[in-house]
Order: structure tokens, then sequence, then C-alpha cells
């Protein structure tokens, strides 16, 4: 089911063509895109930028990261310099 959900959100080569209105369908579109960073790596804001600019189409890479981070799914540092995935729990 969720894969059937995701495939409504990426065209033929898996990016992203639309952020999702729905809450649920926003935290698929996450669940993969955080599949796209490895764990126990840290990376700078510019990786960051460049990895999701790679993997969606619609061009607001800062909306992604933010959302990333907000919902737990990577963490920045307090200075903002260094990014990570989060093991997700649960």
């Amino acid at each position: 089911m969720t894969q059937e959900i995701l495939k409504r959100f990426l065209d033929d080569e898996g990016k992203v063509t639309v952020w999702p209105s729905k809450h649920s369908y926003k935290v698929i579109v996450l669940s993969y895109l955080a599949t796209k960073f490895e764990y126990d790596r840290f990376y700078t804001e510019k990786e960051v930028n460049e990895i999701l600019k790679q993997w969606h189409t619609f061009t607001d890479w800062p909306l992604l990261r933010r959302e990333l981070i907000d919902r737990h799914y990577m963490a920045r540092d307090k200075n903002g310099y260094n990014y990570e995935r989060l093991k997700q729990v649960g």
C-alpha cells in the first residue's frame, strides 16, 4: 500500500514530482527521501541540498531539508554545518 501511494508522487526516474498536501503522504515521501542518505555519515548543507536536488523535480530543496529535520529523519548540529540521517524507532 505504501509503495502504491509513493508511486503517485514519483516520476519514472524515482524523483518526487510534487509535495503532498496530506500529512500521511508527506511521511511516506520523507521516508523515501531519507533513504538517499547513509547512516553514520555527516553531510554538509551543500551535500544535503545536492542530494535532494537529484531526487525531486519541483525545486524546493529547502522545504524538503527542513521537513526531514523537523520530522526527525535527519538532525543538524547546533551550528547548522553538519547533518546526519537518524535511525527511525518503531
